[in-house]
């Protein structure tokens, strides 16, 4: 209680009342005190206390001496209480109600309930330390240092001001995205250039070589994207986007264990073309043209409405073999858990499952839990 001292509930300078609860009781850490059932109030510097609201003087802690808090739940006969910790006592602080303390602590008692509450704004005004802000006095508030409120015209200007420099910002933005535009352009033509000195130069190059720089030029991107200003518009356009879908995505797509969902179809593609993108519409009808083009590659839609693209020779027999190998392996296993295990997304996981459920490889149990797969022990013990 040494930390408290007598002060009248006028504000400081920047300070700012926060919250207040009736009917609380000060503790001198165990000890209690005769500062039953006042007021308490909580600002942003200070913790109030008075004995009711007809009082102009009260008691008064500075935040900065607070610690930590921690909250001691009401119990038989015992009302709430938060626990203050604190740090000595500052010197030359004016009196208070005891000159000394043998505690490092105070308690609130709060016999009207409403500790929850204080506890929150007590423990957010303690983290904010509003008080270590510098607030100007009213006559020092402007830059000048005068007493001239700015009138509409100020504002205005200030508003003005305000909008240049958000526009700079935004022209800035877009010269550096145009910047980038162009670097993007001049890496495409690059990779044009270099492709045609590998068609022109066959001989001078070691076909090693030439596997390497292709596979390089892979790896930047697709040199040559398909268009419409360059293949037309219509079936011509699906059909030649297809085939370059077909080229592009065969070899990623076995990687992927013969599926990729459409999600990872489009933003692959779209991450290959560079700047050339195309929308979700143009991607789902060049995937319709793969069968009619017989490429490698075709759209399947499962019965729970996923898209994925399929290779043909992906082999369901091949893939409910696995599964329930690794069910089996496992005790069990959910989408997620198998996800993790082949390294597939768990969308698919989750197809393969059903699947195998399906063709009687496994068994499903739907609980709280979530949905957990089992080998078939009914087909497969006697």
């Amino acid at each position: 209680m040494n930390r408290f001292y007598w002060s009248d509930t006028s504000p400081a300078l920047g300070e700012v009342h926060i919250t207040q609860q009736v009917g609380v009781a000060l503790y001198d850490g165990a000890d209690k005190t005769n500062f039953v059932g006042g007021i308490l109030s909580l600002t942003s510097h200070k913790l109030l206390w008075k004995e009711n609201y007809g009082k102009t003087s009260c008691l008064c802690l500075p935040l900065p001496l607070v610690v930590y808090l921690e909250e001691q739940p009401s119990g038989f006969a015992k009302s709430a209480k938060i626990v203050v910790h604190l740090t000595a006592p500052e010197p030359g602080q004016t009196s208070g109600p005891v000159a000394s303390s043998k505690f490092d602590y105070i308690r609130l008692s709060f016999r009207d309930s409403g500790q929850s509450e204080f506890m929150r704004y007590f423990t957010q005004a303690i983290k904010d330390q509003k008080w270590k802000e510098k607030v100007l006095p009213p006559g020092q508030a402007g830059v000048t240092g005068g007493r001239h409120r700015p009138g509409i015209v100020g504002i205005e200007r200030s508003l003005q001001q305000r909008n240049k420099q958000t526009d700079s910002s935004i022209s800035q933005s877009f010269q550096d995205l145009k910047k980038l535009m162009d670097k993007a352009k001049d890496m495409v033509a690059l990779s044009k250039t270099i492709v045609n000195k590998i068609k022109d130069k066959q001989g001078d190059i070691t076909e090693d070589e030439t596997v390497k720089f292709k596979a390089y030029l892979l790896s930047m991107g697709i040199p040559n994207p398909v268009t419409r200003e360059t293949h037309g518009t219509g079936d011509r356009y699906y059909q030649e986007l297809a085939r370059e879908l077909g080229k592009v995505l065969e070899k990623p797509i076995q990687e992927c264990g013969g599926m990729m969902t459409m999600t990872d179809v489009y933003c692959r593609v779209n991450r290959a073309r560079g700047m050339e993108l195309i929308s979700p519409e143009d991607l789902l009808n060049a995937c319709e043209m793969f069968e009619y083009l017989k490429l490698p590659i075709r759209l399947r839609t499962f019965d729970s409405g996923v898209v994925v693209l399929q290779s043909n020779t992906h082999s369901e027999t091949e893939v409910i073999r696995q599964t329930v190998e690794a069910v089996q392996g496992s005790g069990s296993l959910t989408a997620e858990e198998l996800a993790q295990l082949i390294g597939l997304s768990v969308i698919l996981t989750k197809e393969r499952l059903l699947l195998t459920e399906r063709e009687g490889g496994v068994c499903r149990d739907d609980s709280e839990e979530g949905l957990r797969f089992y080998p078939n022990h009914f087909l497969t013990t006697t």
